[in-house]
């Protein structure tokens, strides 16, 4: 099990163009939407494509990020964090992947051996990671808070809208738009996790 100290430590990302597998992305509209209520549905069925494809492999798999809180807006993207035995061993896992339509993206050594891949439609963005991996729990933690606090729901849809006008206007890409909204998410997870007894 990851320790609190793991689990609470905000990290930043060293810019590394090397983590892109098919190239950075490009500068597009950053469309943050109202909530969708068939967007639990989208994932029930990507899960159960995911599972199809992969078996007994897929140790957990969860909704995660703001499609997975219901009233949240957001961008109508369906995150999931796919838990394996081991995220570096890619032929375990991608090339099944790709045959139901996921394409590797990303690849992160140096933060929890992070892999992701995108899916076109619907749109969706497959986040693997090896067992207790701090940030996948930190994901459920912070959905959890969400759909259980609604101040700091309104808070943070109204960090998404700022943000993505902001990126928008600038003609940024949506790591950008993710730095932007990202001091509003921390300052959520400090207070849950002082609310938690871990800070």
């Amino acid at each position: 099990m990851s320790s609190f100290e793991e689990i609470t430590r905000h990290e930043d990302a060293e810019p590394d163009d090397h983590i892109w597998v098919i190239g950075p992305p490009v500068a597009v509209p950053i469309a943050v939407v109202e909530a969708d209520p068939s967007w639990p549905a989208l994932f029930d069925d990507l899960a159960a494509r995911i599972r199809g494809a992969l078996g007994d492999k897929v140790l957990d798999i969860e909704h995660v990020g703001s499609t997975s809180v219901p009233g949240l807006a957001a961008k109508p993207v369906i995150d999931i964090d796919l838990t394996v035995a081991d995220s570096t061993d890619e032929q375990s896992y991608v090339e099944s992947l790709e045959l139901i339509g996921y394409q590797l993206l990303i690849r992160e050594p140096k933060w929890h051996e992070h892999r992701c891949l995108m899916l076109t439609e619907p749109r969706s963005n497959l986040h693997v990671w090896g067992p207790r991996s701090p940030e996948a729990i930190r994901h459920l933690m912070f959905r959890d808070w969400l759909r259980e606090h609604p101040d700091d729901r309104a808070l943070y849809a109204a960090a998404k809208l700022r943000s993505a006008d902001e990126s928008n206007a600038a003609g940024e890409e949506v790591m950008a738009y993710n730095l932007r909204k990202q001091p509003v998410i921390r300052d959520i997870l400090d207070r849950m996790f002082r609310a938690h007894g871990m800070l």
